[in-house]
């Protein structure tokens, strides 16, 4: 009974470590009044430097927003000895994503905020990522 117990626990913790392996992207969701907002960063750990994300804005039905003003900000808190760190990224609409490169300049925690503009209305998702 052991032997088995132990041979699962074994193929679980690989299975574990062949998807962190392989993951490729970090992919975040959340809901933003009638919108929902992924963000996609093309590494699966963001990294100090430069980390290309992908926007999608998604409708109440789960229609792709293709109209709408995105806006990426990103800021590191402040901490003892060093001041809080703000940035903002340009947003490009490439098809039906919104695209931006955030250079994070240092690794640690990182809050991000994703403002989206559409029918006279701005709505707001905040993420935070952890850069190595």
């Amino acid at each position: 009974m052991r032997k088995k117990v132990f041979l699962l626990l074994v193929v679980f913790v690989m299975a574990l470590t062949v998807t962190a392996v392989y993951a490729k992207d970090l992919t975040m969701v959340k809901k933003a009044g009638e919108y929902t907002v992924q963000v996609k960063f093309d590494k699966a750990s963001p990294i100090a430097g430069d980390n290309a994300v992908q926007i999608e804005v998604t409708d109440a039905n789960g229609r792709l927003v293709t109209d709408a003003k995105v806006k990426l900000d990103y800021s590191m808190p402040a901490m003892p000895g060093m001041p809080a760190m703000n940035y903002s990224a340009d947003v490009k609409q490439t098809g039906e994503v919104y695209n931006a490169t955030m250079n994070l300049s240092m690794a640690g925690s990182w809050n991000v905020d994703v403002k989206v503009t559409h029918d006279k209305k701005t709505v707001s998702a905040k993420f935070t990522v952890d850069a190595k």
